[in-house]
Parts: C-alpha cells; sequence; structure tokens
C-alpha cells in the first residue's frame, strides 16, 4: 500500500520565482488494486511520482510504503516498490537479460536467483525472442518490457507506473494491460499499483480507483463509473474535463 497525504512541491525558476508542481495532492493505493493517477500534460503527476520514488523530497505532506516513511527510511521504503519512470534507461550493450539481472543483483539477489527470476519474468511478458539480444536497436515495446521486468525482478509489493504505454503500438499496450492485470490478481500477488496516463481509455480498462490532478492538485476521486456520476456526464472524457476544469472548457 501507498499513501500520499497532502503532499506539495515548489520549484524555483530564478531568483526570486518559483512554480508551484504539486500542492496538496492525497491518495491510498492499497494492495490488489490499479490506482489511476490521470491529468493532462503538466499536470504534475510525474511530480508526484518522482517523490514517491524518493528523488527528491516534498516541501510538506508525507509519502509512506507499506507503513515505511519515504522521507525517514528511503532505503526501506524504495526495496518495497518497483518503478518505472519515463526515461528506461537501458545500457544498449548490454542483453535484456544482462540488464534484468544487473539490477537484481543491486537488489541483493544472487546470480542464481536472478537468472531464475529473469527467465520466469521473460516467459511473463513474452520476451523470449529477444531476451538474449543486446538492447541497442530494441522497439518501444521491447525497451518497455525489458525496464518493466528490470522493475520487477525483486518481486516487489508496490509497482510504480509512469506513463508507460507512451509510444506503445497496439499490440504492446494491450501486452501490458494484461500483464498489470494479472499483477493486480490473486495470481499475480495482488500488487498495488499506481498507473499514471493521461489517455481515457487506459483508465476506463485499467483503473479500480482514479485521482484526477489539475494544476498540481488533487481535484477528484473514486471509481470510473462514481467519477461519471459525480460529473453528470455519460461520456468519461467529458467527466474528466468537467472536473479537472469546470465548465470553461
Amino acid at each position: 500500500m501507498i499513501d500520499i497525504h497532502e503532499i506539495s512541491k515548489q520549484f524555483k525558476i530564478t531568483k526570486k520565482n518559483t512554480v508551484t508542481a504539486v500542492q496538496n495532492v492525497s491518495l491510498r493505493a492499497p494492495n490488489g488494486c490499479i490506482t489511476g493517477l490521470l491529468g493532462s500534460n503538466g499536470a504534475g503527476k510525474t511530480t508526484t511520482l518522482r517523490m514517491v520514488g524518493g528523488l527528491f523530497p516534498p516541501d510538506a505532506g508525507s509519502i509512506a510504503v507499506d507503513g515505511i516513511s519515504v522521507a525517514q527510511s528511503p532505503r526501506l521504503a524504495l526495496a518495497r516498490m518497483g518503478i518505472l519512470g519515463d526515461a528506461h534507461g537501458l545500457y544498449p550493450r548490454l542483453t535484456a537479460r544482462e540488464n534484468i539481472v544487473y539490477f537484481a543483483r543491486l537488489q541483493g539477489m544472487d546470480a542464481d536467483s536472478a537468472h531464475a527470476r529473469t527467465t520466469e519474468l521473460a516467459r511473463l511478458l513474452e520476451m523470449g525472442h529477444f531476451l538474449e539480444r543486446r538492447t541497442e536497436g530494441f522497439s518501444q515495446g521491447e525497451r518497455m518490457k525489458t525496464a518493466l521486468a528490470r522493475a520487477l525482478v525483486h518481486d516487489p509489493a508496490n509497482i510504480v507506473l509512469d506513463e508507460p504505454t507512451n509510444g506503445l503500438d497496439v499490440l504492446a499496450t494491450r501486452s501490458l494491460r494484461e500483464f498489470l492485470r494479472y499483477l493486480r490478481s490473486p495470481e499475480g500477488g495482488e500488487k498495488c499499483i499506481i498507473f499514471s496516463t493521461h489517455i481515457m481509455p487506459e483508465v476506463q480498462q485499467l483503473c479500480d480507483h482514479v485521482v484526477i490532478i489539475a494544476q498540481g492538485r488533487s481535484v477528484a476521486q473514486g471509481s470510473v463509473d462514481a467519477l461519471l456520476a459525480q460529473s453528470g456526464k455519460t461520456h468519461f472524457e467529458d467527466a474528466f474535463v468537467e472536473l479537472a476544469f469546470g465548465q470553461g472548457f
């Protein structure tokens, strides 16, 4: 479970001026649930998830992973998470397997366990045909699967994904959706998953709970059906626009 409580973050853009990227954002992402963080580009989604990942601290508020404070015990909290950011950052001269095993070893796994876990993830993600190839020249879908396997190699209870379908084709996107549904299920370990996106169909097809962020604030949350009812709309895109921006759009 990931708990985010009223976090805020400002960045200094000049000596005298700051910009507020996130303001009083709160959400609770339980186990066995895909929680969608939905907002337009620049809404504050990536900044929020970077604070969850400990890249920089919030100016106010708190973040806890399975009850462990990210601020007070960052290494313990990070060990409970698998994070797929917006930059996949694979080592191009290493094979997909070598990239994944390397991160497994950084997580403290022994060589045999690292290779066994990599083989299992390759089976689940259908990576067999490129697992032993260097990642240089990989397609976007192959890069995404390799980066996702790398993030999950230590079998974390909590998974944070920042717009993972950007640039993917239809088949790769469908494959990712099915894998996330598996991870949410009892067979997949009932993982806690936070999934940020600005794509409405992804939210409707994947997310059990949705938090809408606009201009750095969390402005509404609930299931897709609950948000439709709250907005009085029949189409989810219309509901998002109404809840995020009001009647001026």
